[in-house]
């Protein structure tokens, strides 16, 4: 076989004579131009060109231009099926083209295509630049220099019946005359690059740096670093992951394990390897000794970091786990100086988001001077329950309720959220509002704005928190009438603290009203308290009486059979349940009303996943609709500012209770008013 050299490769066009207008036509179809010379094109670099498969389809008469390109170019023809029909394809996507294939063959294709077209141009022009440009249906080869072409006819329906539809839209445009040597990359060469590439992609792509600042704190040590734990022994982290603590203190890498160790525990329905996988985990986390100077402690983080990624980088989640005094000044000296370039950058911060509108207002502004956005997850542990994922599955996925989720069926929407145990509250609540930035204005706002809210266009978390934050912004401004606040009274030598000299507080109940076409007229009401006789979480929603009902003389009076209920239950046992009316089994007609039961501890043999666990996993699908965006943490607020203002006038007393009781007994009195009975008591 003859070796390849430029000049055996090279095609001899006659050259028109001087004073004639002569277009020198070739025509064939479209198969032809793409199955036939593309195949011939990258079969070069093997030097064993394959024309078979789609040959067939050619017309006969142009059997001579194929024997003439045989002959000219110098190819063998082994027995041999061509397999890369049709694998190689270009479309054109906006201002760029992409590659569907990015195999050997592909890649050895469109390399050397790109060589013959330059050998073409050198040789017809002279070495000018030349080009193959689309002329209505024909590719037409334009000569700089004179008015000679070549057209190569891409209209001949009789030839084939399988034309590549792409074919019009591909213009082979050729800028600069390229070097043979230089297009003519071995096989061998082409893996390594491609090779090499890939590597580089998957160390981006799949590499992950999580640092916990704050990582000797008490929220670090039971809940953060768990949940990372759980989440690696389940497999939802990436295989290399590297944890990083950062603190004041200073600790050694082992010092950190040996610390966190003792809060790590596998799954109860896993245990395989458990020891290697936390001894795996262990190894994989690092301490660095920021000191007082957070500019410079997230320089040296940031170059532990980099240290450990090594060469490919990876992206980064910080979760701040600091005071809230804090937390500026950490999230400044973070976005400045330890911030991935090879990645992206997620960052998480804990509530309070504030503690009221105005200074709300200033940390959003704060924060989003020096980070996006999409950058920042507002982090509240309790939407991470599952009853609370629950509630759009529950909604949009089930026809038995979507016709019924408005003002003409619901009569009143419960939520409640009691415990049974005191906290520490001066250190938690120094402002003064208590439970209500804790808990009211982040988790119970969210659970109604969940509940409430249109169909989104699509589960998307921007769609979501639009109409989220949509939901918020028609929440009626709260009366200070149509509030409760209370404050247990700690017994001596009990759980909770001392008598507070400023009230805070610690029960709070409402009566929420959205005035949109859908909830118009129905009360939503709240019901949040610690140090209560129940610990329970729950959302209650009330059916209307049936009109005309039947057996209103077998109901009477009898407010337990009168009212429907759907019940979503997280605490004391996640249940979803449906009271509904039914006949006493016997003689006569006795009603009765009974629930139907979905108990997930009997029905779903899994362990749920603790709240942090949930959280953490979305951070890092970048899953955002569980995280307050600045707009709906701005309209939550706006809603309490009135009571805020009350309570700052001292307008307002937070009524006493016993810690271990029902709460303030005005509550009773805000139900009664609103026309609803708690069915919880």
């Amino acid at each position: 076989m003859k070796s390849l050299s430029p000049t055996s490769l090279l095609p001899s066009f006659p050259q028109p004579s001087n004073g004639l207008s002569s277009d020198r036509k070739i025509t064939t179809s479209a198969i032809f131009r793409l199955a036939v010379a593309e195949d011939l094109i990258t079969q070069a670099p093997y030097s064993r060109p394959v024309l078979s498969g789609s040959s067939k389809n050619l017309c006969r008469k142009f059997r001579g231009l194929k024997l003439w390109l045989h002959e000219n170019l110098n190819f063998q023809w082994p027995n041999m099926k061509h397999e890369w029909k049709n694998e190689f394809k270009i479309l054109p996507i906006h201002d760029k083209d992409e590659l569907l294939d990015h195999s050997k063959a592909s890649h050895e294709k469109q390399v050397f295509q790109g060589s013959l077209a330059a050998i073409l141009s050198n040789d017809y022009n002279g070495g000018k630049e030349s080009s193959l440009q689309p002329e209505g249906n024909s590719l037409t080869y334009v000569q700089p220099s004179n008015a000679s072409r070549v057209n190569v006819v891409t209209e001949s329906p009789s030839c084939s019946s399988t034309q590549h539809a792409e074919t019009s839209a591909l213009n082979f445009q050729f800028d600069k005359p390229k070097k043979i040597g230089a297009s003519m990359t071995s096989p061998l060469s082409l893996r390594q690059t491609k090779s090499s590439s890939i590597n580089v992609q998957d160390g981006r792509s799949n590499s992950l740096s999580i640092a916990v600042i704050g990582a000797t704190g008490e929220l670090a040590r039971r809940k953060i670093f768990p949940a990372l734990f759980a989440l690696y022994y389940s497999g939802f982290l990436p295989e290399n992951v590297s944890i990083f603590g950062y603190s004041r203190q200073i600790l050694t890498d082992d010092e950190l394990r040996s610390m966190i160790a003792s809060t790590l525990t596998c799954r109860i329905d896993q245990q395989q390897n458990c020891e290697d996988k936390m001894d795996d985990f262990l190894r994989r986390t690092y301490h660095l000794n920021g000191g007082y100077d957070n500019r410079e402690g997230m320089s040296k983080l940031s170059a532990r970091m980099e240290q450990v990624e090594g060469e490919f980088g990876a992206n980064r989640i910080f979760y701040l786990s600091v005071p809230q005094e804090a937390l500026l000044d950490v999230a400044s000296s973070l976005a400045d100086n330890a911030q991935s370039q090879k990645g992206w950058n997620r960052i998480i911060i804990e509530k309070p988001f504030g503690f009221d509108s105005r200074s709300s207002h200033q940390l959003t502004h704060a924060l989003l001077s020096i980070i996006e956005e999409k950058q920042l997850y507002r982090i509240d542990h309790l939407l991470g329950r599952n009853t609370i994922e629950n509630l759009t599955v529950l909604r949009f996925s089930n026809l038995v309720f979507m016709p019924l989720w408005n003002r003409n069926y619901i009569r009143n929407v419960q939520v409640i959220l009691s415990e049974d145990l005191g906290m520490q509250i001066q250190s938690r609540y120094p402002n003064g509002y208590g439970i209500i930035g804790d808990i009211v204005h982040s988790h119970i706002f969210q659970t109604i704005a969940l509940l409430a809210m249109e169909p989104p266009v699509t589960l998307d978390g921007e769609d979501v928190r639009n109409e989220k934050v949509k939901l918020l912004r028609t929440i009626r401004k709260l009366e200070p009438s149509d509030v409760i606040l209370g404050e247990y009274t700690p017994t001596p030598g009990g759980k909770g603290d001392a008598k507070l000299e400023k009230a805070t507080p610690t029960f709070f109940a409402a009566a929420l009203y959205i005035d949109n076409a859908r909830w118009d007229g129905v009360p939503f009401l709240i019901k949040v308290g610690r140090g209560l006789i129940k610990h329970k979480v729950e959302i209650r929603i009330q059916f209307r009486d049936v009109p005309g009902n039947l057996f209103h003389g077998h109901i009477q009076h009898n407010i337990d059979l009168t009212t429907n209920e759907l019940i979503l239950r997280d605490v004391p046992d996640e249940a979803i349940l449906v009271r509904v009316n039914n006949k006493i089994p016997g003689l006569g007609i006795h009603l009765d009303a009974s629930e139907l039961n979905l108990l997930y501890k009997d029905k779903y043999s899994v362990e749920v996943p603790d709240s942090y666990e949930q959280l953490l996993h979305d951070v890092i699908d970048g899953d955002n609709h569980l995280f307050m965006r600045s707009d709906e943490v701005s309209a939550a607020w706006n809603v309490l500012s009135p009571v805020l203002h009350e309570l700052d006038n001292e307008n307002i007393v937070p009524e006493q209770y016993d810690l271990g009781g029902r709460g303030p007994d005005k509550a009773v009195y805000l139900w009664a008013k609103h026309g609803v009975r708690w069915l919880d008591d």
